[in-house]
């Protein structure tokens, strides 16, 4: 009797472990107009409680301005650290949110086409959006990514690597489950 190769006898080909290539935020030029305010605020709150004579309306300059500065730098900053993508050798991670965090992934294996859109304050800086179809309404979209055609030609290279090794495991798997017998040693 000669041996056949079932699917329980074939090992599956060792996956590569999977690696973070870049990890991106949104460009640093949207923090631009809150420094602008923070330093504007301290301008105006140092003048103003210089100038006001009694002590609660000192208080009151100073209350107002770290109010302002709280929702006009402070929470601006926070949002932009607290927003995230990582890309490793199989997924595009998203993570977001300062008090309800947020993770959205895509399979890179999913993604079927890269486009960088700019506009000219984007492209003044060197930053743009990168949007990777996935067949669906929506693309997944990479918010103002700072050098946007680099990290589309890192997401063409990593989603053909995954779209390759993708079909060759369905093809693997076919010829298992093909009910194709190989006899060892028969003539």
């Amino acid at each position: 009797m000669s041996p056949a190769v079932t699917p329980e006898s074939v090992v599956p080909a060792a996956q590569p472990p999977e690696r973070v290539v870049a990890r991106v935020r949104r460009h640093a030029r949207v923090l631009i107009l809150p420094a602008i305010l923070l330093i504007a605020v301290a301008g105006a709150a140092a003048y103003g409680a210089s100038v006001v004579p009694e002590t609660w309306q000192v208080l009151a300059v100073i209350g107002g301005a770290l109010l302002v500065v709280l929702l006009g730098s402070f929470l601006p900053f926070l949002a932009w650290l607290t927003r995230r993508t990582t890309i490793t050798t199989r997924r595009v991670i998203g993570r977001s949110g300062i008090w309800v965090r947020v993770r959205q992934e895509m399979l890179l294996s999913r993604g079927r086409d890269v486009t960088v859109r700019r506009t000219w304050g984007q492209g003044a800086f060197g930053s743009g959006d990168v949007q990777i179809d996935t067949g669906h309404e929506k693309p997944f979209v990479l918010k103002d990514v700072p050098k946007p055609e680099l990290v589309q030609g890192a997401l063409q290279e990593l989603m053909g690597e995954e779209q390759s090794r993708v079909a060759e495991r369905r093809r693997a798997e076919q010829t298992m489950l093909d009910g194709d017998t190989v006899a060892w040693g028969g003539r």
